[in-house]
C-alpha cells in the first residue's frame, strides 16, 4: 500500500521498530546479495536510511557504501558502518561515471515523483556489466489477498506508483539498462492488522493512491472496523526485486 512522503528526519528514530527490524533487513539483503554478478567488489546502497540493510551487505567483505537524505537516518547509519556513508540525493550522486560494480535502491523509487532521475543517476555510475538492483511495485506486494485488501482494492487508483516495475524498466532502457531475472523478499513485520489500516487511513497514509472521498474514508474505517481480528496481523507481504545490468 502507498504512503505519503514522511519527515525521514523525524522518523529516524523509529524507523527500524516500524519497519520489520533486522527480520526483514536480512531478508533484503541476502535477495540482494544473491543478485549481484561473479566479482562485484563495490556496492552503493541508495537511501540507506539507518543502514541497517547496508551493515549486512558489507559484512560480507565487499565494499559497501552508503547514501541518504536525512541526516538523522545517516547518524544511526554511521555507527553501523563507519566512514562508508554519506549525505547525498540520490539525483546527484558525488561519484564519477562508472564508478561501482552495484547500485541497490530498497523501499526508495515509491516514495519519489522523480525515480526517472534516480535510475538514469544509478546508470551513470554504474560500469559496464554493473547491476542495478531495486524494489517494485511495492503497493501491489503490499495486497496479500486478505479480507483487509478485498475492502481497499475496489478504491486503488489505475496506475498509480512510481515505482511500478513498467516504468522503472522503460526508465532503464532509456538510459543503458537491460532487465534480467530479478528476486522476492519477505517483508518480515508488515502485515497489517485492520485497526492499523483505519488509522492510517485516517492519517492520508495511502493518498498515493486511494481515490475515495472523505465519505469513502469513513466508510471504510466502518466496515474495517468490523472485520475480525482486529489486531492479528493478515500475511506479510513479499516485495519484488528488479534487476537491470548496465550495457557496455
Amino acid at each position: 500500500m502507498g504512503e505519503t512522503i514522511l519527515d525521514y528526519e523525524a522518523e529516524a528514530a523509529r524507523y527500524d521498530e516500524t519497519r520489520g527490524g533486522v527480520p526483514r533487513a536480512e531478508a533484503a539483503a541476502d535477495a540482494l546479495l544473491r543478485l549481484l554478478p561473479p566479482g562485484t567488489r563495490t556496492v552503493l546502497d541508495l537511501a540507506c536510511g539507518t543502514g541497517l540493510v547496508t551493515e549486512r551487505l558489507a559484512r560480507t567483505g565487499l565494499a559497501v557504501y552508503g547514501a541518504d537524505a536525512a541526516h538523522a537516518m545517516l547518524r544511526t547509519a554511521v555507527g553501523r558502518v563507519p566512514g562508508r556513508v554519506v549525505r547525498a540525493d540520490a539525483r546527484r550522486l558525488p561519484l564519477p561515471d562508472g564508478s561501482v560494480d552495484a547500485v541497490t535502491a530498497v523501499w526508495l523509487l515509491h516514495l519519489v515523483p522523480f525515480a526517472d532521475e534516480i535510475v538514469a543517476e544509478a546508470a551513470r555510475v554504474l560500469r559496464p556489466g554493473g547491476v542495478f538492483v531495486t524494489t517494485v511495485d511495492k503497493d501491489a506486494a503490499h495486497d496479500v489477498g486478505s479480507d483487509i485488501d478485498a475492502l481497499l482494492r475496489p478504491h486503488r487508483a489505475p496506475g498509480a506508483g512510481s515505482d511500478r516495475a513498467d516504468r522503472v524498466t522503460a526508465y532503464a532502457a532509456a538510459h543503458g539498462l537491460s532487465p534480467a531475472p530479478g528476486a522476492t523478499f519477505t517483508g518480515h513485520g508488515q502485515g497489517t492488522t485492520p485497526r492499523r489500516t483505519a488509522e492510517k487511513l485516517r492519517g492520508g497514509y495511502y493518498a498515493s493512491w486511494f481515490r475515495g472521498m472523505a465519505a469513502d474514508v469513513d466508510a471504510l474505517c466502518a466496515a474495517l472496523a468490523a472485520l475480525p481480528d482486529q489486531d492479528r496481523p493478515r500475511a506479510d507481504p513479499a516485495y519484488p526485486l528488479a534487476r537491470y545490468v548496465r550495457r557496455g
